[in-house]
């Protein structure tokens, strides 16, 4: 279970723009505990088949998948690497509620 907070977009790997989605307070279903603060994913045909206004909570399956992030400067002995975990190839999308939030107060 996700907020989503707006689209965004990014150049791939060809150089071309492609619509991204921005997801906050990323949540397990199973444990109601929250996996991570925020992140990205591909608009993909599965995001924009539902409507999504900011604020609006959707719910989503996904894979874990392990990674390795940091900083390598091997000139300067330099190794800063260490494993991650993100999520990836989301599916079954639905929306819950598509109430807006009010970021006037």
């Amino acid at each position: 279970m996700a907020t989503f907070v707006r689209i965004g977009s990014k150049r791939n790997y060809k150089g071309y723009s492609e619509e991204t989605l921005l997801l906050k307070d990323i949540q397990s279903t199973e444990t109601k505990s929250v996996v991570a603060d925020h992140l990205w994913f591909s608009y993909t045909k599965g995001f924009q088949s539902i409507s999504l206004t900011p604020g609006a909570i959707i719910i989503f399956e996904a894979r874990i998948k392990k990674y390795t992030k940091g900083y390598v400067n091997k000139s300067y002995g330099m190794d800063q690497r260490r494993e991650d975990y993100k999520l990836s190839h989301p599916t079954k999308m639905r929306l819950i509620d598509n109430m807006p939030t009010d970021n006037s107060k």
